[in-house]
């Protein structure tokens, strides 16, 4: 009877730790760095995302923002950040694809789709 239990933990233990190691890693977790082409021209940032999907942008020209409403489907992500650009405050929408370690996508602002790509560090 003993041996019958120490299989079914046995069996058990195996299944689970299975399923862990099939879970995929999320792909926008990690630290990204970004090309913006802004309708004034290029501006570099990063992207620091974290397993929680908690994260900042950060640039030379911005400082830090807080990424919000984080969303990863797939290969497909999108978040909203909150800039402040020369005193005025923009909400800026991205949505785009996950490739590899390679990030496409768009801002979508109140000046149409601002191109962005990245590539993770």
């Amino acid at each position: 009877m003993k041996r019958f239990f120490k299989g079914i933990l046995l069996f058990t233990a195996s299944i689970v730790l299975a399923a862990c190691a099939s879970t995929p890693a999320n792909p926008f977790v990690g630290m990204w760095d970004i090309s913006i082409n802004t309708p004034v021209g290029m501006m570099g940032a990063q992207l620091d995302v974290a397993s929680d999907l908690s994260g900042s942008m950060s640039s030379a020209e911005l400082g830090a923002t807080e990424l919000r409403s984080v969303s990863v489907s797939g290969n497909a992500v999108s978040f909203n950040v909150i800039i402040d650009a020369q005193g005025q405050t923009l909400q800026l929408s991205f949505a785009g694809n996950i490739e590899g370690d390679s990030l496409n996508g768009n801002f979508d602002s109140d000046f149409g789709a601002i191109p962005v790509t990245g590539t993770r560090q």
